[in-house]
């Protein structure tokens, strides 16, 4: 199994392309089943997220054409609208079909996701939203059944707690369902904006897009449209953080600061300068070290969850100290075990953990325990007196496209070992 060696000390300084956004991309191919035409995505990240959505959509019958410039889906001749645990199960994303199916088919046949290791991540809401639209929702032998044979129907639903992927499926259910429906509660996230936009370029009515509550008039069909994914905002957070904690100087094309509205106020207090020139954010360490900034992870616009681990990194090494209060997800401090192996201080209160900054981190053998925990230990390696070597990083490559080859080009001693 791979692993990934870091040895630290070095400043980072360079230029990094930000890639296409993970999150933005899994929901924009999923919206593919929405329509017989070719749906054309560019500013595709080459990811296994990635390659698993596209292998689960190609077991529906989904033809795709990728190459350097993007990827074509063409949903013209569905196979199946059985969604199979085994593929399910490896990316919990994957309900995405869910919506889309039930829509254009009138039916689907979608496995459980289950859990994950930060935390349960249930789909009721996504199945009473359904509900709310008109489909026959039953559960058997771990798979969920969702009927709509006379089609959906538009309809008013409340989400009682902010759901990401919720929003999203429903909102593509929504497309297709006669008359209007109204989402309210929605979701926020850059990462809906941009699918909802697709959506409306492919023919689809949305209104209140950005806002907490979306309106969606029935459409009878969707169109082929080509689409650029939005620059991944966690990406651009976590190099950020990576040029930060290393005293180093960087550049991040295609980075914005609109799409990291409080990330960027926080990196300003902790003493990091942000200057955003066209389509590229420049970012510079503070002369002395960080300064502790409390956090509080919150849905879009607040700070994400996604990066939460990396931001707690960057503290390990601050002046003073700072308090991380995760809302989002439960189990979500498992990187703190193995940062503390690298001499960092961090006392876990529930949902809160105080990170008291020390001056030195020191190189460790450390286990990766999820996508945003595996940066958060390269970030912490790439700053750390000596070697750091890093385990189960296929996590890393479910969210993190070619991150050796972009660090190593701004300096970072780091290379993938077996």
């Amino acid at each position: 199994m791979d692993k990934i060696a870091i040895r630290g000390g070095i400043a980072l300084h360079g230029d990094i392309k930000i890639s296409g956004a993970k999150n933005a991309a899994l929901p924009l191919m999923a919206a593919c089943l929405l329509t017989d035409k070719v749906l054309e995505l560019v500013n595709i990240p080459e990811l296994s997220d990635i390659a698993s959505m596209a292998e689960l959509l190609s077991q529906l019958g989904v033809s795709i054409d990728r190459d350097i410039y993007g990827m074509r889906l063409s949903a013209k001749n569905l196979l199946s609208t059985t969604a199979p645990y085994d593929v399910v199960r490896k990316m919990r994303a994957s309900v995405l079909v869910l919506g889309p199916l039930v829509a254009r088919s009138g039916e689907a046949h979608v496995s459980l996701p289950g859990g994950c290791a930060i935390g349960i991540r249930p789909i009721d809401l996504h199945l009473k939203g359904l509900e709310a639209l008109g489909a026959q929702i039953t559960l058997e032998d771990g798979y969920v059944h969702a009927r709509a044979p006379q089609g959906l129907r538009g309809g008013s639903f409340t989400f009682p707690i902010v759901s990401v992927t919720g929003t999203e499926n429903l909102l593509m259910a929504a497309t297709l369902a006669k008359g209007e429906t109204r989402l309210i509660n929605a979701a926020r996230e850059p990462e809906i904006a941009d699918l909802a936009h697709c959506l409306n370029a492919m023919g689809a009515k949305i209104t209140g897009i950005g806002t907490d509550t979306l309106i969606i008039e029935g459409v009878d069909s969707l169109e082929g449209i080509t689409h650029e994914v939005i620059p991944d905002r966690i990406e651009t957070g976590t190099y950020a953080m990576a040029a930060a904690l290393t005293g180093g100087n960087i550049r991040l094309l295609h980075g914005r600061l609109d799409l990291i509205p409080t990330v960027a106020p926080l990196l300003q207090q902790a003493g990091v300068t942000l200057e955003e020139e066209g389509n590229i954010l420049h970012v510079k360490a503070p002369s002395g070290r960080i300064q502790g900034v409390d956090m509080m992870t919150e849905p879009f616009p607040g700070f994400a969850t996604d990066l939460q681990a990396q931001w707690m990194a960057l503290m390990t090494l601050s002046e003073g100290a700072s308090m991380i209060t995760e809302t989002i997800w439960e189990n979500r401090f498992m990187h703190v075990p193995e940062l503390c192996r690298m001499g960092a201080n961090i006392t876990v209160h529930g949902s809160s953990a105080l990170v008291r900054g020390v001056k030195q981190l020191k190189g460790a053998p450390v286990m990766a325990t999820d996508l945003r925990a595996s940066v958060s230990l390269v970030l912490a390696g790439l700053v750390a007196e000596g070697e750091t070597q890093i385990n189960r990083v296929y996590h890393l490559d479910r969210g993190y496209e070619k991150v050796e080859e972009k660090l190593r080009g701004c300096g970072a001693d780091i290379e993938r070992v077996r």
